[in-house]
């Protein structure tokens, strides 16, 4: 019997793209708030999304540093599970539910990616880097102090798909009071049978569920961010109109459940 959570399926079920559920991650993130084209931001939203007239086009580009496990430590097997990740958030509006949808998202590791197709994720290879913060003071350290600058960016395909920078100038006490929609996402398998090239084999709307969110030093401050138009490409869409803050903070959750919001098969 072939064993595996997911693609290769082997006897022993060791060589699975990722491993089954729970899974368990931490991050160290820049976020930065930013205005796009309300028209844009509507043009990317799948059947039962529609438009938040009140966001007007608010959007979140987000930088990761990941460091992932599952149930057998492999958080002490860096080179498979520690990884990078760079994605946009758009507000929308479920029914009367404000959420969020990721329309775009960059990853630099193929297990992150077999999670996020599971998921409903539109992962895609990339190079993603961010300024770290270090304990060791030294100009090199970027502290988590207010005047501190940090850095981030994500190229793909030899292209550099987006640039941001930011400068602390606060702490933010709740978190909640900056990120608290749920995250949606589309599902999508496509068929290759001939003939059923149109009619895809999975066709979801599924919900980001975190178990056991949790932020940790939350701070605020200025921010740059660039979405320069790329040959391939078409982030450039939701390019930045205006800018807004910019977030450095941790952050952990785990995942156990995929809720389906939408089947748009059956």
């Amino acid at each position: 019997m072939l064993k595996g959570y997911t693609v290769p399926l082997t006897p022993q079920g060791k060589s699975s793209a990722t491993p089954a559920p729970p899974w368990h991650y931490s991050s160290e993130c820049i976020a930065i708030e930013y205005w796009a084209d309300p028209a844009a931001v509507a043009a990317l939203l799948p059947p039962g999304l529609t438009k938040d007239e009140k966001s007007a086009g608010r959007a979140f580009f987000w930088f990761l540093d990941w460091q992932f496990t599952g149930s057998n430590d492999e958080h002490t097997d860096p080179a498979r599970y520690q990884y990078r990740e760079a994605f946009v958030l758009v507000e929308a509006m479920l029914g009367d539910r404000p959420v969020n949808f990721c329309p775009y998202i960059f990853v630099d590791n193929d297990a992150a990616i077999a999670r996020g197709w599971v998921q409903g994720y539109p992962k895609k290879l990339g190079s993603i880097f961010q300024t770290r913060s270090f304990t060791a003071r030294n100009a090199a350290a970027s502290p988590l102090e207010k005047g501190s600058r940090f850095g981030a960016s994500v190229a793909a395909h030899g292209e550099r798909m987006a640039t941001a920078r930011i400068q602390l100038e606060h702490k933010v006490d709740d978190p909640s009071t900056v990120f608290s929609r749920p995250t949606t996402i589309r599902r999508y398998f496509p068929s290759l049978t001939a003939g059923l090239h149109e009619k895809p084999a999975v066709n979801e709307l599924t919900l980001s569920k975190m178990d056991d969110l949790n932020f940790s030093d939350f701070w605020a401050g200025s921010a740059e961010l660039t979405i320069p138009e790329v040959q391939g490409e078409d982030m450039h869409a939701l390019k930045p109109l205006k800018v807004g803050r910019g977030f450095r903070f941790g952050m952990a959750y785990s995942v156990t459940d995929l809720p389906i919001l939408q089947n748009y098969v059956a």
